[in-house]
Order: structure tokens, then sequence, then C-alpha cells
């Protein structure tokens, strides 16, 4: 049977997404939390980040202002949260008291706070703003990462896929699941089977001799 598909215009159905809580704040200013669907890694040295933000959005003229924010993952935990902060604006309520939220100390940037209960804050400096259209993207050097102690095992490895990340898709959030494959496994070679020892006479003869006093 043939399969059949449509052909809509042009549309964001790049999913599913990282649904993250982006805090930001201006000296004698409560702190403020924005939620952000359009993020990503764009570098890896240095390591830089992105973030889209409507311009009528409370948070774009602090960021703007301050060139700085955080991004702080988000989990199952703090899915509503997590809505909740994409649904309500700053200039109505307190985000961090309505959401019983604890603003952190940030290492390295001056106004923005960190969000305590997230696993990972990434601390970042905006380098460039580049005005698209509908949003404007805010290129962004990161700066330190913060990690919940938690979260690290024995070994001193982070179990970040342990936290119950949240990934956003086509209006819902999901926990991620299933674990499918780590990165290059299909092109790994798989470690050859143990075969068992042929025994040999002198084996044969100690083994005989076992149990024997």
């Amino acid at each position: 049977m043939e399969k059949k598909k449509q052909h809509w215009r042009a549309g964001n159905m790049l999913y599913p997404l990282p649904a993250v809580m982006v805090s930001c704040g201006r000296e004698g200013e409560k702190p403020n939390i924005i939620t952000v669907a359009w993020a990503g890694t764009i570098c890896s040295d240095p390591a830089m980040v992105s973030i889209s933000v409507r311009p009528n959005r409370y948070s774009y003229d602090i960021i703007r202002e301050t060139g700085e924010f955080v991004i702080n993952l988000t989990t199952k935990k703090l899915v509503k949260a997590t809505d909740y902060c994409g649904v309500r604006s700053g200039r109505d309520v307190d985000k961090f008291a309505e959401m019983h939220l604890t603003p952190g100390k940030a290492e390295h940037l001056k106004y923005a706070p960190t969000i305590e209960e997230s696993p990972v804050n990434i601390e970042c400096r905006v380098t460039e703003v580049k005005e698209l259209g509908t949003h404007h993207m805010f290129l962004a050097e990161v700066l330190g990462v913060t990690v919940d102690e938690a979260y690290i095992n024995e070994n001193g490895r982070f179990e970040l896929n342990s936290t119950g990340l949240v990934a956003y898709s086509h209006g819902t959030y999901f926990a991620l699941g299933e674990e499918l494959g780590t990165f290059g496994y299909s092109v790994r070679k798989k470690k050859p089977m143990k075969t068992a020892k042929k025994k040999t006479k002198k084996d044969s003869k100690s083994s005989k001799g076992k149990g024997r006093k």
C-alpha cells in the first residue's frame, strides 16, 4: 500500500525540544523566569548556546539590558513550574514565589540567579542578538555550569539521565523514557564472546585429585 503524505506550509515542526527555564534579573527588581523551548547548543569550543525570545516578553528587555541569563534544565518534578513560567508574565507575578522555587547565586553573573531546584544551571553571557522576526535570538557564551551533587555516582560520574529530564513536543511535555542506545553504538565493534577453555590432560588429572585427602 502506497504511503500518503500531506504537504504543509513552512512552520516550526522540529520536535522534540528541551523545555528549559531561563532565569534573569535586574538590579532592584525581583528576578524572573521564562520558559523557552527554542534553545540549543551552537558550539562546543568555546561552549555556546542560544535562546530565542519574543521582544514583547517581560524577560526580553531584562536579558537584552543585562546581557546575561541562566538556562536551568527541567525535570518531571519541575514540569508544573515549567509550564506556569511559560504562560504567566513576570510583569504580573513573582514566579519564584508562586512556584516555590529558590533563586541561587550564580558564580559568574551579576544579576541573573540560578534555580536551585534544577539539576543543571548553565550560566550564560550574551555575545550577540540576532533580530530574526517574531523572535530574536540571543547567542551566548557558557561561563560555567553547576550540577546537583545528588546525581553524582560513586565513581564521580554525573548521571544526568537519571534526573528525570523533560522534553517538549508539539504542545506536550514528555519525560525521557526508554534508552535506545549510546552515542556511536551503531558502529561500535562487539566484544568477542569468551569461549570455554578446553581441558588438557594436566587439567583432568588435577581435577580428579580434588577433594582427596
